[in-house]
């Protein structure tokens, strides 16, 4: 595999996006989010967007997890960078999955404008985390109808006779059948 050197003033263009365990505090993803901004940083990169994507289903259970925290960012670098960030993510026990994927192999850093709000960590703040009901695959399919609740009310009595009419409306039926 050859290595393939970028100009004085350029980098790749990188995209990573990692998924953090859905139960996890907001000061968890904040020190892995200020950790890898340290990491792109230190090895002479560039962040040049973070977005949040919030709590989402996914797509298979991983480490028994229906669901993760989504977070997306878009930086330039080397080889390096790639590899220190992926070690981070890696050593990290917040996060569950990670993807790094090149954009573009050639950029130049100087013509790259980066807003510094699309660079910042976003506090998460998440809704508590509501327990899924365990369903089966073949539920899942379609294959088994959905459970219907029963309706209580109309299991009771109705509500023209009392209790002591019900026993004796009873008794009238079953004398009139003899």
């Amino acid at each position: 595999m050859s290595r393939q050197v970028t100009a004085p003033g350029r980098a790749r263009e990188y995209e990573t996006i990692y998924i953090l365990r859905p139960d996890i505090d907001a000061d968890g993803a904040e020190k892995i989010g200020s950790r890898l901004a340290e990491v792109v940083s230190r090895e002479a990169g560039r962040l040049t967007k973070v977005e949040t994507w919030g709590r989402r289903r996914l797509a298979y259970d991983i480490a028994k997890h229906r669901r993760g925290v989504y977070v997306y960012l878009k930086y330039l670098g080397g080889g390096k960078v790639v590899s220190e960030v992926e070690r981070n993510l890696r050593l990290s026990d917040g996060v569950l999955k990670y993807q790094t994927v090149l954009v573009r192999n050639d950029v130049e850093v100087q013509a790259v404008n980066v807003a510094e709000e699309d660079v910042k960590f976003e506090r998460l703040e998440l809704a508590p985390l509501e327990d899924d009901r365990d369903e089966s695959r073949e539920r899942q399919l379609g294959l088994i109808e959905p459970e219907r609740r029963v309706d209580r009310t109309s299991e009771a009595a109705p509500p023209d006779l009392e209790d002591g009419e019900e026993g004796e409306a009873e008794g009238a039926t079953d004398e009139e059948e003899s």
